[in-house]
């Protein structure tokens, strides 16, 4: 993890180019989160990723009914050694500001791709836009 002592400008410039050289994915199909009790928990093979709380494991998986909350998901592998610190704000911040969507992310960490990745969601609704807009940033 990186601390950087940068100003805005400089922290926009550095992470335009972060964005232009991670591997973006964009997943088949929609996706929604699967809440199983706490003391319930099962491996699900088709979930990209498991979280949970105090009470619930929810499982990020495709999607089974059109009465869930559906979501599109996407994720960054960044280039290993690439400062990305601030990454998750940022692009939240700029697509809320020009979509006026909020966004989930998920992280886990593959040291045998660049280490920290990315899963985010947003509402099935907007995928156009916010894919539309990864793309420009992408340039």
């Amino acid at each position: 993890m990186y601390i950087s002592g940068e100003t805005g400008e400089q922290t926009e410039h550095r992470l335009r180019h972060v964005i232009r050289n991670a591997q973006l994915k964009v997943y088949d199909g929609l996706y929604f989160f699967k809440e199983i009790p706490i003391n319930s928990f099962e491996f699900d093979q088709n979930a990209l990723a498991i979280v949970r709380d105090h009470q619930v494991w929810s499982y990020l998986v495709p999607v089974e009914s059109d009465l869930s909350e559906n979501f599109k998901v996407f994720s960054f592998h960044f280039q290993p050694g690439a400062d990305n610190s601030g990454f998750v704000g940022w692009l939240a911040s700029l697509i809320k500001a020009r979509l006026g969507s909020g966004v989930f992310v998920i992280c886990g960490q593959n040291s045998n791709s660049g280490g920290i990745f990315d899963y985010w969601g947003c509402p099935a609704l907007l995928t156009q836009e916010i894919i539309g807009l990864i793309s420009e940033l992408r340039g």
